[in-house]
């Protein structure tokens, strides 16, 4: 084998000027970037030991997927009358109790998306949002909030 070769391709390569390029290349592509380097949120580790099956790695991710995917399903099912309240309530569960598993479990996994209080934040008040939308909805609302009345009457009427 020549001298200078890469034994994988033969080819003969020019270090210096490749050197010099990556250098250039570097200096080009950091001058504009803010951000050095991507942290990994808080409790996002894994829910259980690396030795456990990938399922219960995942437990708190799985306990709300399957959750809102429940909610999911008696909402496009319809099996009884208040299909859409009970699957809308469950979805919005779904989302608070997400908000309780970043709060109270240490590693929840995947789980953790952002910092541990945006997430928490996040979740809970979309939760709480689909709960209380899904309480009022029309016809025959489970929660009757009376200045709701009102104020829909003063914008849209």
């Amino acid at each position: 084998m020549a001298a200078g070769t890469s034994p994988d391709t033969g080819s003969t390569e020019k270090t210096g000027e490749a050197a010099a390029d990556a250098s250039a290349a570097t200096r080009r592509s950091r001058r504009f970037s803010l951000t050095r380097d991507t942290a990994r949120p808080e409790g996002g580790g894994r829910a259980a030991g690396g030795d456990a099956p990938a399922p219960a790695r995942q437990w708190p991710l799985l306990a709300v997927l399957c959750t809102a995917g429940a909610g999911l399903l008696i909402v496009a099912a319809d099996p009884f009358e208040e299909a859409f309240r009970v699957g809308t309530i469950l979805i919005g569960v779904a989302l608070v109790l997400g908000a309780v598993l970043r709060v109270a479990v240490r590693s929840v996994g995947m789980l953790a998306v952002r910092s541990r209080f945006t997430d928490l934040v996040t979740y809970g008040l979309l939760g709480v949002l689909i709960v209380l939308l899904a309480l009022v909805a029309q016809p025959k609302p489970w929660l009757d909030i009376p200045f709701l009345e009102d104020a829909v009457h003063f914008t849209v009427r």
